[in-house]
């Protein structure tokens, strides 16, 4: 029987709840005036660059307010660590998961809450009463730290043409480098003139903005994975084995715990990480595709990418160390993060200007491999001049160029190879190795510090860094075909 027209009536208007529901959870398209512009791409790369700039602000500013910490708070060392640690540790383990639910549920729809998430973290934090709560509200801030940088990557190898990708992949990069390098000098600034609870609130303003911005010059999502349920099992097995391992590292670093429970925690690592493992091989819907990991250049451009990190992150921790004045002034502080700047300078610049400067014809690989090697020569020549603040820059700018040429150009190769649909969690696996790299980065350095103090030590720890930029170029050595 067919129902008269004028007897069915219009639809019945959504609810509140219902339009309240969708406002929260669907994509908004960009307005026609954007997207129909050929360079709509270049804008959604940059505001892509506001997410890589205030992950990396805030990765090197915090680091220069532990000593006023301590003080405020009246906590040790290895109390005020945690500052940082807590959020490490919550990055590192959430990155994948927010990935892979990148790729079901829209990766602009979660790279904006991880705006809105971090900004709001970082306004309390600045207004933490104790370092309990500094610490628990920078485990908030990690969560939306996590949703920016796991759709980061995806985010720009999906917008840009696929023969700009590199380019444009190099522009994050630079946005990255920026971001190391304001964070030494206004960290040391904020620090010395307005306290440290400035250093968290200039996120504020950069947050807001990057929010409105994202909104209209981010593009939808325009493939999306079949939904599928998540893999709770596998998704705390990876926290375990990443907290684990990271908390070990810390250990053995010097943190405080008594040397015994590094090794329990490297074991409970161990057997996290298989089982994680064993739980991917079976489950129907993996977290991580074990597949991507054999392709020819996803799993060893991943761990190159792990060692270019560690290579960056290190002289963070080695610089302010080894120039450190005999009361550790704040104009010390200030003067240091000065030298330190040459670092993320010349990785700006060889990551926006690679394709000016080097041959055009060369390949990705190529400049992985010509990268890696000038890592390994900068860091040898760091090993052997005396530590002068005045002979410093020099090198730290080589290292800088030559970290600038590796990381974007070994990216690229690893998200050519990852499939479209799966790209928030290849993103997700890149900035991965990112924070394990920073981790392992600082550890080491730490540790090598903490084993053979003064000058000697010093060297060692270059050399340590040294060794690691040696493993990245001897992956890019491999049989790794790409353009």
């Amino acid at each position: 029987m067919v129902v008269p027209a004028e007897r069915i009536g219009p639809p019945a208007a959504p609810t509140r709840a219902v339009r309240l529901r969708r406002l929260l959870t669907t994509e908004r398209p960009r307005p026609d005036l954007v997207r129909s512009r050929p360079w709509a791409w270049r804008l959604a790369v940059a505001t892509v660059c506001f997410g890589a700039f205030m992950g990396q602000l805030d990765a090197s500013i915090v680091t220069l307010t532990y000593r006023s910490l301590g003080g405020e708070f009246h906590t040790s060392p290895a109390g005020v660590e945690w500052v940082s640690l807590a959020y490490l540790l919550t990055l590192v383990a959430l990155l994948v998961p927010v990935g892979r639910l990148s790729d079901v549920h829209g990766r602009k729809l979660l790279y904006l809450y991880g705006f809105a998430v971090f900004t709001a973290a970082s306004a309390v934090c600045g207004l933490a009463p104790g370092l309990g709560a500094l610490v628990a509200f920078r485990v908030v801030q990690a969560v939306g730290a996590a949703l920016m940088q796991a759709n980061s990557v995806a985010l720009v190898a999906t917008s840009a043409p696929p023969h700009r990708m590199r380019a444009a992949l190099g522009v994050q990069a630079a946005g990255q480098a920026i971001g190391l390098a304001l964070g030494p000098t206004v960290g040391g600034a904020l620090v010395a003139t307005l306290g440290w609870r400035w250093v968290f609130g200039v996120n504020v303003p950069v947050g807001i903005l990057a929010l409105v911005a994202g909104h209209y010059l981010l593009p939808r999502t325009c493939g999306r994975a079949v939904a599928a349920r998540t893999d709770v099992p596998g998704v705390a097995l990876l926290a375990a084995a990443s907290t684990a391992g990271l908390l070990a590292l810390s250990v053995v670093s010097g943190l405080g715990p008594p040397p015994w429970t590094a090794l329990l925690l490297a074991v409970s690592a161990g057997l996290a990480g298989g089982a994680f493992l064993r739980r991917q091989r079976r489950c129907p819907a993996p977290l991580i595709d074990l597949r991507l990991l054999r392709a020819a250049r996803i799993g060893p451009g991943l761990l190159a990418g792990l060692c270019g990190y560690l290579v960056l992150f290190g002289p963070l921790v080695l610089v302010p160390v080894a120039l450190a004045g005999p009361a550790g002034s704040d104009g010390s502080t200030l003067a240091t993060g000065l030298v330190l700047t040459a670092l993320p300078v010349g990785f700006a610049i060889a990551a926006t200007g690679a394709e000016r400067l080097l041959p055009p014809g060369w390949s990705d690989v190529r400049r992985s491999r010509a990268g890696a090697a000038g890592c390994v020569g900068a860091l040898l020549l760091m090993a052997l001049l005396p530590w002068q603040a005045a002979l410093l820059p020099g090198p730290l700018a080589l290292l800088g160029l030559a970290l600038g040429t590796f990381v974007p150009a070994n990216n690229t190769l690893v998200m050519r190879a990852v499939p479209a649909a799966a790209a928030g969690t290849g993103g997700g696996m890149v900035n991965m190795t990112r924070g394990l790299g920073t981790a392992i980065g600082v550890a080491a350095v730490t540790l090598a510090l903490h084993l053979v103090p003064g000058p000697d030590g010093v060297r060692v720890a270059v050399l340590t860094l040294a060794a690691f930029a040696l493993l990245a170029l001897a992956t890019t050595c491999r049989d790794r075909p790409g353009p």
